[in-house]
């Protein structure tokens, strides 16, 4: 079982009998770029997935850009994919596993454990010279409530209520717009009060790929001090690149912190609305 990152050669030999493999790629500026770039070329037997159609969902935890489903709503999008309780999910996109991160983490939260994200992605099965394939490949389906658990970790789930009391609190975006300096999707610039930041693409080398889990263990244990690795609170911009220093923490054997959905987005949805209140 694959829990946190897999290479390409081991994603190529392992069993296809029961593997599902998603393309989470996407694109901010062109939201149609993901399922056209799938539809043109993808990994053999690999589904799409669309973060703002699949992995986002109507306002319920959060009011950020891409608010997280709903337990039903996700239950009922890992029976469309197929998952079951001996299921191995391998997710990728051409993000260096950015948006792959996020379906890593919804479905950890709700109690499936073998998901893992391609290290390198797109790119390195391209640069490994592996097949690829054209068109659209349809999902078998399965009942994702008979995988072990089948219920959400609450505890790993951070609401704004929570976030004035953190004790830690990580600002998962670049520097510039943690300092304020830029802001190039919200409404206001800056970051959460309190919050340190630790720039998602810190975890990876050069070349995209995962630095040695000593290595990030190491960044991310200067960083925490003495807060307990479960009471730290992970944010970005809407919740969906704050995975990777989750998927990171995981992989480096340091356990799971708490991810906040909403994050500066919502941070300045309440500001905004509060003002006009």
């Amino acid at each position: 079982m694959y829990t946190t990152l897999i290479d390409t050669a081991t994603l190529f030999s392992l069993d296809k009998n029961n593997l599902v493999i998603v393309d989470c790629r996407f694109s901010l500026a062109d939201v149609a770029y993901g399922s056209l770039a799938y539809a043109r070329e993808h990994i053999p037997g690999a589904i799409y997935t669309s973060l703002d159609d699949d992995l986002s969902g109507p306002p319920l935890t959060d009011h950020g850009r891409h608010p997280l489903p709903s337990p039903e709503a996700l239950m009922a999008l890992f029976d469309y994919m197929g998952i079951c309780k001996d299921t191995q999910v391998v997710a990728y996109d051409d993000a260096n596993g950015m948006i792959a991160s996020r379906l890593w983490w919804m479905l950890r939260y709700m109690g499936h454990t073998a998901v893992s994200v391609l290290d390198g992605g797109w790119q390195a099965w391209q640069e490994a010279e592996l097949p690829t394939i054209h068109g659209i490949e349809s999902p078998s389906t399965a009942l994702f409530k008979d995988c072990p658990g089948g219920s959400p970790h609450r505890e790993w789930l951070a609401l704004h209520d929570e976030i004035p009391n953190a004790p830690l609190l990580i600002d998962s975006r670049k520097a510039e717009r943690y300092r304020g300096e830029i802001e190039e999707l919200d409404l206001i610039a800056g970051h959460i009060s309190g919050a340190v930041n630790y720039f998602y693409e810190r975890n990876w080398d050069e070349n995209g790929r995962y630095l040695p889990k000593a290595t990030i263990k190491a960044q991310f244990e200067k960083l925490l001090g003495n807060t307990p690795v479960e009471d730290v609170i992970i944010y970005c911009g809407s919740g969906v690149s704050s995975c990777v220093n989750l998927l990171a923490m995981a992989y480096a054997g340091m356990g799971n912190g708490r991810l906040y959905v909403g994050s500066w987005s919502e941070q300045c949805y309440l500001q905004l609305n509060n003002e006009k209140a």
